[in-house]
This record gives structure tokens, sequence and C-alpha cells, in this order.
């Protein structure tokens, strides 16, 4: 007993208080753009882009599509692309999560008054791995353990979608899990809405393009919350779900 309160007591606190205010170390968070210009006829940044997440004129980053590797930075001649520790990059908006020198960061998450009232006390989530790498599904996983604690604001991830307010997508959606993935939505009832976790989810990451997908689904579903990363880290999307439902951290 001895050594376990010697333990604990080396330890510290393990949990994070206050989500919003965390200064994790060592994170590769949001891409920063300056206003430099960039050098005449460079493009070294598209080069080494293995999603196709930048565009030029001007220099853009579409965080949907960005899986936060860094290559672009040290390539950049001008050094005007650098990343920060910044995790709160989740975005109601696709179109919000394309970041520039005008829109350094994703636009503010609006509180949604009909699902604050409806699950601003209790959700339930129900995670799906839509042919992920399991990067996304270890930090989903990570959600409920002593660090993150998402259970502590009345939101748990549940076995069964008949038991689910909320479906956490993540995956690019391979062809053999689509049938799967619609078979889970319609197994929820209603209220539902739909949260992408992750590149691969939100616009098919690595593997957009490729015959062995089936994105068809989000042409019926769109998400009410995008989680970007790669893997998404759990702080984005603990910040991104108490924002939308206008949850205090300190509940």
């Amino acid at each position: 007993m001895f050594n376990a309160i010697a333990v604990r007591i080396s330890q510290g606190k393990q949990y994070i208080p206050d989500p919003r205010q965390a200064q994790p170390t060592g994170l590769r968070g949001a891409p920063l753009i300056s206003a430099v210009d960039c050098g005449v006829g460079c493009s070294a940044c598209l080069a080494v882009c293995p999603t196709d997440a930048i565009a030029l004129t001007p220099l853009r980053i579409d965080l949907g599509r960005c899986v936060l590797c860094g290559d672009c930075a040290p390539v950049c001649p001008s050094q005007k692309i650098s990343f920060n520790a910044n995790y709160r990059i989740a975005g109601t908006d696709r179109a919000a999560l394309v970041v520039s020198a005008q829109r350094l960061a994703p636009d503010p998450i609006q509180v949604s008054a009909a699902l604050r009232l409806r699950f601003g006390r209790s959700l339930k989530l129900r995670s799906v791995s839509a042919g992920g790498c399991n990067g996304c599904e270890l930090e989903i996983n990570a959600l409920s353990n002593v660090n993150f604690d998402l259970g502590r604001y009345g939101i748990d991830i549940v076995a069964s979608p008949r038991h689910a307010d909320a479906l956490v997508l993540s995956g690019p959606i391979t062809r053999h899990m689509q049938d799967a993935l619609q078979q889970c939505w319609d197994a929820m009832p209603e209220p539902r809405f739909l949260i992408a976790v992750g590149a691969c989810a939100i616009s098919g990451g690595a593997f957009a393009g490729s015959p062995a997908l089936d994105r068809s689904f989000l042409d019926r579903v769109v998400p009410t919350l995008y989680v970007p990363g790669c893997p998404a880290h759990p702080l984005s999307f603990v910040c991104g779900i108490l924002d939308l439902l206008g949850i205090a951290s300190d509940r």
C-alpha cells in the first residue's frame, strides 16, 4: 500500500483539469502561414505534401487534408510555413478548415443551441472505424482515459448505435465498410449527428481518390463537427465537442 501511495505522489495529477488551457509539449499542432511573400515561382511545399493539402496564390493549407507531417516547413525557403502547438483546430464548417495568412486558424466553433439543449448534459457516442489505420481509433479510445476523462462532461462512448446520439467516424470509408457505416447510422435514433475525426474521415487523407474507397455516405450525411489531424489529438476532439455544446471546462 505504501508503495502505491509513493507512486501516486510521484506521478501527481494525471488528469488535465481544463482541456482548453492545456499546454502539451512536443505536439505539432496547427500550421502557421506568415505574411512574407513566397519566392518567385517557388512550389517546394506542394512537391512534398503527401495529400495535396497546399494550394498557392495565395498560399493556403486545408486542415481537412493536412496530416500535420510538417514536411512543408523545412523546404520553404522564405520560412512562410511553420507549426505551433495549437490543438484547437476543430470546426463546424468544412470550408473554414482552410487556413492562410489571412485566416490563421479555423473559424471559432459556434455553440449549437439545439444540440446544447438536447445533449448538453448527456451525450453518447458510437465510434466507427471505416477502414482506418487505428491511429485515430487509438486517440478516440484515449478520450476515456484518466488524462482526458471525457466522461466527466457526461459524454461517453457506447457499444450499440441504438444507444448513441452521435456517430464518430474515423478512416477513409472503404467500399467494404460503406454498408456497415450506413447501417450503424440508420440504427441510431433521431436526433443524431456526425463527427468526422482525422484527415482520412474528412477528405480521404492519403487515400483520397483510391478505387478502394466509397465515400458516398458523406454525400448523404454532412458532419456537424470536423476534427482534423493524423491522428486527431484527443484535446482537439474534447475542445471541439465542448465548444459545440457550449459546455464549460470546469463543469
